[in-house]
């Protein structure tokens, strides 16, 4: 019996565990395996565990279920519900549980504390205690008194703040070669712990923020809440490019190719969604307000945000004039391309107001029409974009799917009753449009 068999069993000693196996907790996970380490990757939802071990996904990321099965056979990872045994039998613990954002805005850390007790109760030696949620500042310091409150036997142990920076979509290329590591940790022995851990990215020379826990808490809210910023930015120049008679596309990418600029975030659009950016954001307003400060550009980037959804109603009313009774078409439900996450996707916001306004909806995404179908479960849903846009009073298209960049334009606008084409990702072009005979509406242009 090999050794890999042993580990299997639960009961063998693992490099790390990682509990929580939500999207960054199972990418993380599986990660790690794939550098090499052994790995437990923990949850309290049965449900979804006893999912993994049969090798299916509860989520979609391009890639993640061929290196789930990958190393579950190699017998690298495994997936258990059993805290007690996954942290006593590892070195290093990481924390990757949800915070969601709370009625009051500000970060929900029911989960941490949860997860906090429980390592406390279960230690049984030196451990490292890393922090993979998006945490408000002082988060680490919370951490650490919930686990001295709940140690049976008073151990040494260590926390870190390693906070994640993975884009939904390429999240395995984002944790494999990422921009930079940052680990904030006060230890000696804690940093050369989770240096080793991340070990194979040093053969790539990537950069590594060895800094305060603090440091790095701060780092990942304010990482998100300025591309959150750069988002609205463009949608607000976006708005002016209308009224002036210029195009954002240009106006973006005479401004990305300056290097104090760059390129990425610059696409106007219905406003950011997912599970970061709009609870983040939030959530770093109200560590600026706890602590005595207005902090006004973010505030207005929300606000812009928020906004963004009306601003889509009004294309939409202009276009087809009073939405009810008529159908309308969606090519894209997931907030953005290569995931079927629907959390704060502007296609949901957008779908909504239109039923309320009596507006009949057909709906086609290659990965987001299961998890849109709990959401919104009277919308017609298609096999492709052509079903979508038959019999059609417009078509809408709300993410920049690859496959839907090429559509036969002939064969769409033969399909549409009205032929109206509404896209809130500019990925065509209006002369060409205008050409063939389609009404185009983009975003700033």
């Amino acid at each position: 019996m090999g050794p890999g068999r042993h580990f299997c069993k639960e009961d063998k000693s693992v490099n790390i565990c990682v509990v929580g196996t939500g999207y960054v907790g199972l990418v993380t996970g599986v990660c790690f395996a794939e550098f090499g380490l052994n790995v437990a990757a923990i949850d309290n939802d049965k449900t979804k565990i006893d999912l993994l071990k049969k090798g299916e996904v509860p989520i979609y990321e391009p890639g993640l279920k061929e290196k789930i099965a990958a190393n579950v056979a190699a017998d690298r990872l495994i997936f258990t519900t059993n805290i007690k045994k996954g942290v006593a039998n590892s070195l290093v613990v990481f924390i990757a549980v949800g915070t969601p954002q709370g009625k009051d805005g500000r970060a929900d850390l029911s989960y941490i504390d949860e997860v906090a007790k429980s390592i406390g109760e279960n230690m049984n030696g030196y451990k490292v205690i890393v922090t993979k949620s998006t945490v408000p500042v002082g988060t680490g310091e919370r951490i650490k008194k919930i686990v001295e409150e709940h140690q049976k036997e008073k151990v040494n142990f260590d926390v870190v703040s390693n906070p994640e920076f993975l884009r939904e979509g390429a999240a395995i290329e984002d944790f494999m070669r990422p921009d930079r590591v940052v680990i904030g940790a006060s230890s000696s022995q804690a940093i050369a712990i989770m240096k080793d851990l991340y070990r194979p990215l040093y053969l790539r020379d990537t950069p590594f923020v060895i800094t305060s826990i603090k440091n790095a808490e701060m780092i990942k809210y304010a990482s998100n809440a300025f591309l959150a910023t750069k988002i609205s930015f463009i949608n607000e120049v976006a708005n002016i490019c209308e009224r002036v008679g210029a195009d954002v596309q240009m106006v973006a990418t005479g401004m990305g190719l300056d290097d104090r600029i760059g390129p990425y975030f610059l696409h106007a659009g219905p406003g950011y969604g997912g599970s970061c950016f709009p609870k983040d954001t939030e959530a770093f307003v109200r560590i600026a307000d706890e602590h005595g400060y207005s902090f006004e550009i973010v505030k207005s980037a929300i606000n812009v945000n928020n906004r963004r959804i009306e601003d889509v109603m009004k294309k939409i009313a202009r276009d087809l004039g009073a939405v009810e009774g008529k159908t309308i078409g969606f090519l894209g439900l997931a907030f953005k391309p290569d995931t079927d996450d629907i959390r704060e996707a502007p296609s949901i916001k957008i779908i909504k107001k239109l039923l309320k306004q009596g507006a009949k909806i057909k709906a086609f995404d290659p990965s987001a029409m299961e998890n849109t179908r709990k959401e919104l479960p009277k919308i017609t849903y298609c096999k492709d974009a052509y079903e979508v846009a038959d019999g059609a009073d417009a078509l809408v298209i709300c993410t920049e799917w690859t496959l839907f960049r090429n559509l036969d334009l002939g064969k769409i606008k033969k399909a549409l009753k009205v032929p109206v084409l509404i896209d809130l990702k500019n990925i065509y072009d209006k002369e060409k449009m205008n050409q063939l005979g389609i009404k185009y509406t983009g975003i700033g242009r």
